[in-house]
């Protein structure tokens, strides 16, 4: 669980804890959590456990049942809509109040993670998780939004994020890979033309955009809940 230099507290060390064991497939959407067995594999009390799970439940990753017990969340699709929604409209915002501060030297790093991402693409398999690829991705949108000074809203950003890809860690889709590639090349070079408002609204509306994505985002989401349709 940690060591004597953590100095986390017990429940960010309990809600990391979570994370892994969800992230790892040892605990499974729309599965109860055996509250009894964590507790006493990490040797704590109920009463830090239950505040990492009341803090999983705010950010929509579990659903605290009276009398049942704690339900770890499958996504729905109308979920996954509304973080898209969510996600689209506060890149766009904060690219709009970034964009002058966008340097040459910034947009030439875009372009060599988006070259590193093709790279991973064609040499790897993605029959599970990658997370190089998964580190390469958030590194190139963070390129943008680590230029803006709203602290709370990069941290909304990382909880929704989180929700649509780490719980579980699904592998990749080639074929969406390719495409999301192909849009960070489009978007690259709205920014170069220096086409603010193009590339906000081409982020938003297809980077970001459920219908532009509809066909990828159902057979992506439906290996983690097959109550989604993929057609």
């Amino acid at each position: 669980m940690g060591s004597v230099l953590d100095v986390r507290s017990l429940r960010q060390q309990i809600y990391a804890y979570l994370q892994e064991e969800i992230q790892a497939g040892r605990l499974v959407p729309g599965s109860l959590i055996n509250l009894k067995e964590i507790s006493a594999h990490l040797g704590v009390s109920k009463t830090p456990l239950r505040d990492a799970l009341i803090q999983m439940e705010c950010e929509g990753f579990v659903s605290i049942l009276p009398r049942r017990g704690v339900l770890l969340k499958k996504m729905t699709l109308q979920e996954v809509k509304e973080i898209l929604e969510i996600i689209g409209a506060l890149e766009a915002s904060a690219l709009r109040l970034v964009f002058d501060r966008i340097t040459p030297r910034r947009i030439d790093k875009m372009e060599k993670l988006n070259a590193s991402m093709r790279r991973c693409i064609r040499e790897k398999t993605f029959e599970a998780f990658d997370p190089q690829y998964y580190s390469l991705n958030i590194a190139f949108h963070n390129v943008f939004l680590e230029l803006s000074d709203n602290a709370a809203m990069k941290q909304l950003m990382t909880t929704l994020k989180q929700r649509l890809y780490d719980f579980p860690r699904i592998a990749y889709m080639k074929d969406w890979e390719w495409a999301n590639c192909d849009e960070h090349d489009r978007f690259i070079n709205l920014i170069r033309k220096g086409d603010k408002g193009g590339a906000a609204v081409f982020w938003q509306e297809t980077h970001w955009g459920f219908e532009a994505q509809e066909n990828y985002i159902r057979k992506y989401y439906a290996r983690g809940n097959p109550s989604i349709q993929t057609s």
